[in-house]
């Protein structure tokens, strides 16, 4: 068994706020993110019925989502460099439930395609440029605490995804229009997420003003050196590894979110429903792995976990394309979600274990990661048009034999006494 992580100082000022005030509200913003992501996924069928789209047009509009959240995670270091965490975290849920009204607004009341794309984009960029931003919060909070917890932060996640799944097959047999549905659910996220960055504690290496008594506060580093300094780890050979191990785990994870509902449908001939509850089976599963993930990694190490992930992956995703039977799909599906479950938290574990370089290395490895959804989409997509989704959903699987093999990137530095 491994020796449980030692804590390593943060500098936090301007707040009285506990650690585990700040582990808290971390948790909040990831549950409230993938309650905001699920909303929009559980209604995918629901949108595309309501434009009338083909499974190519479909791959274009998530196109809009990928893109912005690509942009998202490029500009969220000048974000925290010129705003602080909290302000910024504040700014990129707005943008996120502003584009969840106007998916709404383009398919209930406006139906419009480009309008819905316009959405997505809106959307993807505050889920993008949040993403970088909780999860260099997670690992800092980690650090201080001592302990794992990035995967039952990304557990929260996966539980915001159940929840928002749970509410959209709710929304969908209820036949509530997508517009009020997505309404209703930005302004719960909204107002959970402004309430749970009251937490976070301000820090001057993020560009927070520092508050002290008793002396002269130091003096924070300017945002072109907190740049340059992320693009220098980019050189970072083992760093790059670690972000194929994130891209083909969260390649995995982002195509169920985005193809998983409407694979079920088309591939498997079930009703919209029936889809989204399919959805549900993978974020129970996702879910579950990441709660019991901490403890799972500290006895078998982040290799071997993540090689086991990979296979359970790689086997479920053959189950769920091949599946002649309804509890084979849901076998496949879990253990689908199961294999996903890791590779993303330990990903942004793995990054963070230089604590001097940690907001720096966690960025870069969730730009490689999120490529995934820039190229994702329109490829199943077209790939879907021309083979077949469920044939298209073999890309997926390539790609978590390569995570498997890039595990050993993941294994900790001597120096960190981390798990793994």
């Amino acid at each position: 068994m491994q020796s449980a992580p030692q804590s390593r100082s943060v500098t936090a000022t301007g707040t009285n706020h506990s650690p585990l005030a700040w582990r808290n509200a971390v948790f909040a913003v990831f549950l409230a993110s993938g309650l905001s992501l699920a909303s929009w996924v559980s209604r995918v069928p629901a949108v595309r019925d309501g434009l009338r789209l083909n499974t190519a047009e479909v791959g274009i509009l998530i196109f809009g989502l990928s893109a912005g959240s690509v942009l998202g995670l490029v500009v969220a270091a000048w974000l925290l460099a010129g705003l602080g965490a909290r302000r910024a975290m504040v700014l990129a849920i707005s943008v996120a439930v502003v584009g969840l009204v106007i998916v709404g607004t383009g398919t209930s009341l406006l139906p419009s395609g480009p309008l819905v794309f316009t959405g997505l984009a809106f959307l993807g960029f505050g889920m993008g440029s949040l993403d970088v931003m909780m999860n260099v919060e997670g690992a800092a909070a980690e650090q201080q605490i001592g302990r794992t917890l990035m995967p039952l932060m990304h557990a929260c996640f996966s539980l915001g995804a159940l929840v928002g799944a749970l509410i959209g097959a709710g929304a969908s047999a209820l036949a509530l229009p997508v517009f009020w549905h997505l309404v209703i659910m930005a302004a719960v996220v909204l107002a959970t997420s402004v309430v749970a960055v009251q937490y976070i504690p301000m820090r001057t290496e993020l560009g927070d003003p520092a508050k002290t008594q008793g002396h002269s506060p130091p003096q924070p580093v300017g945002w072109r050196a907190r740049l340059q300094e992320n693009l220098s780890v980019w050189r970072d050979l083992n760093l790059l590894l670690i972000g194929v191990i994130v891209l083909g785990m969260s390649f995995a994870e982002g195509s169920a979110n985005d193809w998983l509902a409407l694979a079920a449908v088309d591939g498997h001939n079930l009703d919209n429903t029936t889809g989204a509850i399919i959805f549900g089976v993978f974020v129970t599963a996702m879910t579950v792995g990441r709660v019991i993930g901490g403890p799972v990694i500290d006895r078998w190490g982040r290799v071997q976990v993540l090689r086991a992930c990979s296979g359970l992956g790689v086997i479920g995703l053959a189950v769920f394309i091949l599946a002649p039977a309804s509890w084979l799909l849901l076998l496949g599906t879990a253990l689908w979600g199961l294999g996903a479950s890791l590779g993303f938290p330990v990903g942004m574990s793995a990054a963070a274990d230089d604590s001097g370089r940690a907001a720096a290395r966690v960025s870069a490895v969730a730009i490689i990661g999120y490529s995934a959804f820039l190229v994702g989409p329109p490829v199943l997509g077209f790939l879907g048009e021309s083979i077949g989704i469920l044939n298209a959903l073999f890309v997926i699987l390539a790609l978590m034999v390569l995570a498997g093999l890039a595990a050993p990137a993941a294994r900790p530095r001597p120096s960190t006494p981390a798990a793994g």
